[in-house]
């Protein structure tokens, strides 16, 4: 007997050139970098160029994932972009990426979970390759949040930058009794519910316009830690393993004081966990490919190694995924 792995091959990550630090906020917005970095762990943000698009940013992360990986676009057949900032209403943004990487075979789709879009991504191109859907997936998280923002609105635009990742994943039958490989188990939730405490005060059925993002930063931080530790718990009981198994937390990089919070109720020591928050902000869907490309990058997370990752978004969407490297 034999079973099917999604392993990964190979991450990529790209930012915009233009750099905006908190000091430079300060001078349109009442705030400062003390007041930004001490609250948030924040220092600068990446704002994408005039025309340059989620679907730019997008390629630039696919072809260094691509390059990484060892493959060509002609090897990929399913690609699958979380994002909440699609560069048209449709066709998405996947399909985009898609033509500009010259993929003219396979299939292509946007999920829209907001923050917590990778890693919804992620449990979905793990579903398609395990049912045998497909053989290799490119699988991204890209935003270009800035267009977004209310700039005069101190609250959220400190909080937010443009940029994506990527991450390919590739089936792999082994023999049933084969050790463990690529994503193992992922757990996803969502609540409605909460839908006016995070969301954007725009959209196309609604008001035929695109909207400003609008937060209760006191609402969401209260819910963030109890619902990120839900899906954790859940992915390791699944999994038999526990905290001490972990070798890299790779938690969606909102908020530093949130990614302690996490951290410290489920007993991760901060030198396993990936921080990446204070040089682009919080990136949404991007946020958690972003980080894991850093730490593939500087050799943090080497082959072999248990990882997992997490993220929360609006909606309430949350969800984790635990990955062998």
């Amino acid at each position: 007997m034999s079973k099917i792995q999604s392993v990964v091959r190979g991450v990529g990550g790209y930012l915009p050139e233009r750099v905006i630090t908190n000091d430079e906020l300060s001078k349109t917005v009442d705030t400062s970098d003390e007041w930004i970095v001490q609250r948030t762990g924040i220092r600068e943000r990446h704002v994408a160029a005039e025309g340059e698009m989620t679907s730019d940013l997008a390629l630039h992360a696919s072809r260094i994932a691509l390059d990484n990986a060892g493959l060509t676009p002609a090897d990929i057949d399913l690609i699958v972009v979380g994002t909440t900032t699609p560069d048209r209403t449709f066709p998405a943004t996947a399909a985009l990426l898609q033509h500009k990487l010259g993929i003219t075979h396979g299939v292509a789709f946007d999920v829209q979970a907001v923050c917590s879009g990778f890693v919804f991504a992620v449990a979905t191109a793990d579903g398609y390759l395990k049912g045998k859907m497909a053989k290799r997936a490119l699988v991204v998280g890209a935003e270009t949040a800035s267009r977004l923002l209310d700039w005069n609105d101190r609250t959220t635009c400190v909080l937010f930058g443009d940029g994506a990742g990527a991450m390919i994943l590739e089936a792999r039958e082994v023999p049933d009794d084969a050790p463990e490989n690529g994503v193992l188990v992922s757990s996803l939730r969502t609540d409605g519910s909460h839908w006016d405490k995070l969301y954007v005060d725009g959209g196309v059925s609604a008001t035929g316009t695109i909207g400003h993002l609008r937060m209760e930063g006191k609402e969401v931080f209260k819910h963030a830690v109890g619902m990120i530790s839900d899906v954790i718990e859940d992915v390791l009981e699944k999994t038999g393993k526990t905290t001490a198994d972990l070798d890299w937390f790779v938690p969606h990089q909102a908020n530093k004081r949130i990614i302690d919070g996490a951290g410290k109720k489920l007993g991760i020591p901060e030198e396993k966990t990936i921080v990446t928050v204070d040089r682009h902000a919080n990136t949404s869907a991007a946020s958690v490919p972003l980080a894991l490309w850093v730490a593939s990058e500087d050799g943090r997370i080497k082959s072999g190694d248990l990882v997992m990752i997490e993220a929360m978004g609006g909606g309430f969407t949350w969800g984790a995924a635990l990955i062998r490297w």
